[in-house]
């Protein structure tokens, strides 16, 4: 049985979707839906679904960020208002795309091409293509200098949170957190928009979520499932590091 998984932030463009779906690929099942980009990663980290509909714009993380995480060989359809120059980046890339009023006779296409592409190749990994587009697509690295402070409000009070002091950074939901080693803050600055702010030589990203300072990097740790995990000075458990990412700690 095929499976997919809906991601969108706006839930009844998600319920028309799918019940759009039914009537064009009734054996397809929805195994989850999602209402944001962490939804969604959480949902295609555990379901593996042949297939993730998902929305561009969503909180947490786009579907952009959500696409460029997967690890598996979940093929990726984006539902997007995008102009027509981010249009034809897709088409390029071989990556399916839905322009929002989504059709029906558009998404009947959509699901004719899903159905030769996985019976074509059923078990195949994503194309190399895309990972080279949505490195086009997602923002680029801001020119500006790094980032010396963190302006964190908490009710009346906004904290000045020095760079220095700040053990990672993880998106949850609609915030990111800052964890320091005295406490945690919340902020509405995107994980992205962070990593273009920030030094490249003192934060890495680990994680689709994750940002690390490598100056509170106490250890690293490797499972019996060879998933590598990380241990950070200030902060009492482990963090787990993408496949996506492994890569930048095999010089250590």
């Amino acid at each position: 049985m095929t499976t997919a998984l809906i991601a969108d932030d706006e839930p009844h463009l998600a319920r028309y979707l799918q019940e759009q779906l039914a009537t064009l690929w009734p054996e397809l099942k929805i195994v989850a839906t999602a209402r944001n980009g962490l939804e969604a990663a959480a949902g295609i980290e555990q379901h593996e679904p042949d297939i993730a509909f998902l929305d561009i714009r969503m909180p947490g993380l786009t579907g952009l960020e959500v696409a460029q995480g997967i690890e598996g060989r979940t093929r990726v359809v984006f539902v997007t208002a995008y102009d027509e120059f981010a249009v034809q980046a897709f088409d390029q890339a071989a990556l399916d795309y839905l322009l929002k009023p989504v059709t029906a006779e558009r998404l009947s296409r959509s699901v004719q091409r899903l159905r030769e592409a996985l019976e074509a190749s059923p078990a195949a990994e994503p194309d190399a293509r895309m990972a080279t587009t949505l490195k086009q697509l997602l923002p680029a690295q801001a020119t500006s200098p790094a980032l010396r402070w963190i302006r964190a409000s908490a009710g009346e009070v906004t904290h000045q949170v020095p760079i220095g002091e700040v053990v990672f950074f993880r998106a949850d939901d609609k915030y990111t957190c800052v964890h320091t080693a005295a406490r945690e803050h919340l902020i509405r600055t995107p994980i992205t928009e962070l990593a273009a702010q920030l030094d490249p030589n003192q934060f890495w990203q680990v994680h689709r979520s994750t940002l690390i300072n490598l100056d509170f990097l106490e250890s690293t740790r490797r499972d019996e499932g060879s998933r590598l995990w990380l241990r950070l000075r200030g902060y009492a458990h482990e963090l787990p590091v993408s496949r996506a990412y492994v890569h930048l700690f095999k010089a250590m």
